[in-house]
């Protein structure tokens, strides 16, 4: 535990190394599934973003192409979205939520965003192609 706590000391201080001297290194893919890698709130928020945006838009297509409506299948998207975003960040990058400014911080970024894009897909997708 000590090793992963004293890793991640020393990148935080590379990164503050490279911030200081005006760039940032290069993001990494593999960063997005390791869990001992180190995040910045900011870095980490935008994951969290772009991932629940990319599932919203995912979810809205596939709606409205079965074609599901009701608001039962809008509060499975918002639950199902939610426990995605929770399971990542916790059991995959197992991140120190507090850090970050806790749970709710973390299950809310990217929320609103994502429900306003899978509602335009899902609607968009179930008039064009159903009535």
């Amino acid at each position: 535990m000590t090793e992963r706590k004293s890793a991640k000391l020393n990148q935080q201080k590379q990164l503050l190394q490279h911030h200081q001297n005006g760039h940032l290194p290069p993001f990494k893919l593999a960063k997005l599934l390791d869990p001992d890698a180190s995040w910045d709130k900011d870095q980490l928020g935008d994951v969290l973003h772009w991932t629940r945006q990319a599932f919203g838009l995912l979810c809205g297509l596939i709606w409205g192409a079965i074609p599901l409506v009701g608001g039962v299948w809008f509060l499975l998207f918002v639950s199902v979205s939610t426990g995605i975003i929770y399971a990542y960040y916790a059991l995959v990058l197992k991140v120190d939520e507090e850090e970050f400014g806790g749970h709710g911080a973390l299950l809310q970024e990217g929320l609103f965003a994502s429900i306003s894009l899978f509602l335009l897909a899902w609607i968009l997708v179930c008039s064009l192609a159903h009535f």
